[in-house]
């Protein structure tokens, strides 16, 4: 058990942060398992390591914003957010604020129908090429159902493939090896947390990184999953994600049919799934194309450029 302390400038600071009769510090309370004593300008925090400095952070968080926008009851929000699982965003509106404030929006109508089926749906497939925001906005939402405590954990897997060339011999432990291949997700997560948060969640498993491989005779309950690169499965390997699926848990799984990097592409796990679970009613599948790509602009052009001259077969809508 640790202890840490926030100072603040005044006692009205500290009113404004802990909320009316303390109830944003009662939220922080319930939701990490700590203690919090609010004392004059001073307040303490008390648990385990982990939650108590993720405790801080959100109260730091939240002291930017209470200076910057008043009063903020976190107790509402979380209800509100509690409430968002057949959410439907309007247009204009933003669907998360990253660790630096920054506003995340949907940038295209296939964006938004895609978050707000991951809302609404337990196991959603997204097919498209790079670029289209399959994955950020899968780690957006998946971010938004664990701050919304409709999951307790987000487990991130992906194939150990190779792009075509033989990386040799990886040194260091397990995360060390798969770290380039998860880059991607990384990335997202730093944006839209902060490096010191995602360390956090890490050291504590509220986030998890496992090769798929390492997949096998689990059952992940209340828990938020994203395959990313779905393309590069085997049938088998599918098939084996896929049962993994556990009660109060979603699945959200991407791919790129033009970016198979397996010796026989035929045998993608993914295309295979699109094509015999398309009757399933509950599994949503949500398609892009390089009209949705939000990188830049000349992205867009070169995919056409490459679909012109390589037309590739498209799975079956």
């Amino acid at each position: 058990m640790v202890t840490k302390r926030i100072y603040l400038s005044d006692r009205d600071e500290a009113l404004l942060l802990c909320g009316e009769h303390d109830s944003n510090l009662r939220s922080i309370e319930k939701r990490l398992g700590v203690q919090i004593f609010a004392r004059a300008s001073t307040l303490a925090i008390r648990g385990k390591t982990p939650n108590v400095e993720e405790a801080v952070l959100i109260l730091e968080d939240l002291r930017k914003r209470t200076q910057e926008e008043g009063a903020i009851p976190l107790e509402q929000e979380v209800k509100n957010m509690r409430n968002l699982e057949h959410k439907t965003f309007e247009a204009g509106e933003h669907i998360f604020v990253s660790a630096g404030g920054k506003k995340v929006y949907a940038l295209s109508d296939q964006q938004k129908k895609y978050v707000e089926a991951i809302e609404v749906s337990d196991l959603v497939m997204a097919v498209g090429p790079a670029g289209t925001g399959k994955t950020f906005l899968a780690v957006v939402a998946a971010l938004r159902a664990l701050q919304s405590g409709r999951v307790r954990k987000i487990v991130l897997t992906r194939p150990v493939v190779e792009a075509g060339e033989k990386l040799g011999f990886l040194p260091g432990d397990l995360y060390e090896k798969i770290n380039p291949y998860l880059k991607p997700l990384y990335d997202a997560f730093h944006f839209l947390l902060g490096p010191e948060r995602f360390r956090i969640y890490r050291e504590d498993e509220t986030i998890e990184i496992v090769p798929l491989a390492y997949m096998r005779g689990r059952t992940l309950e209340n828990s938020f999953v994203i395959l990313d690169e779905a393309q590069n499965t085997t049938p088998e390997q599918m098939k084996m994600f896929l049962t993994r699926l556990g009660t109060r848990s979603k699945m959200v799984i991407t791919g790129d049919i033009t970016q198979i990097d397996l010796d026989f592409k035929s045998r993608s796990g993914f295309v295979h799934g699109l094509k015999i679970l398309k009757k399933i009613p509950e599994i949503l599948f949500l398609y892009f194309s390089e009209e949705d790509v939000v990188r830049h602009p000349l992205v867009r052009k070169i995919l056409k450029a490459y679909d012109i001259q390589e037309p590739q077969e498209k799975p079956e809508a």
